[in-house]
């Protein structure tokens, strides 16, 4: 059995959990979220808690026990408080722009790339930090990667964009003639 699958999952004030055949709806403050959950888990709901357990024991079913507990998880925080991800674009020259559901980035390449913002995310960009918010926590996760590889960071100016807490191994330069 997972370590995280049998761990319930609390949930907090405000926030509606809704089980309909095989599709979990949870519903809080800051929006709502939906999850098919695969046949061989069930869910059970007691005393604002959710307890995850699984039918038999072979290796792919112990891996979704896990799976799934962190998912709910995820989807209890994100409908309570939300998610928050920060990039840093490092660079002379390079600079963002948010215009509506579009971000424009001009990272030293001969035109600016535009992105276009999935749904339920929202962006805030003041000068060199970009901070994305969200409810879905794979979403706001696969958007900030894909915005980190416009550019990402090198290792001999730390020029690109990178993650708040990211830390750039830098390497040492060429060596000029003494």
């Amino acid at each position: 059995m997972s370590r995280i699958g049998k761990k319930p999952i609390q949930i907090p004030k405000g926030v509606t959990i809704d089980l309909k055949n095989d599709l979990l709806s949870i519903k809080g403050p800051k929006g709502d979220l939906q999850r098919k959950i695969h046949p061989k888990i069930t869910l059970q709901m007691d005393d604002g808690q959710i307890l995850i357990s699984v039918e038999d024991g072979d290796r792919e079913t112990r891996a979704l026990h896990g799976l799934y507990g962190a998912l709910i998880a995820n989807m209890v925080t994100g409908v309570s408080e939300g998610f928050e991800r920060v990039l840093e674009i490092v660079g002379i020259g390079y600079r963002a722009e948010l215009s509506g559901g579009v971000a424009t980035f001009h990272l030293g390449y001969s035109h600016p790339i535009k992105y276009e913002l999935p749904k339920g995310i929202d962006a805030k960009i003041e000068k060199t930090k970009i901070t994305l918010t969200g409810i879905d926590k794979e979403v706001l996760g696969m958007t900030a990667a894909k915005i980190r590889s416009f550019r990402k960071p090198e290792p001999y100016k730390g020029k690109g964009i990178k993650y708040a807490e990211e830390y750039i191994k830098r390497k040492a330069g060429k060596t000029g003639a003494a």
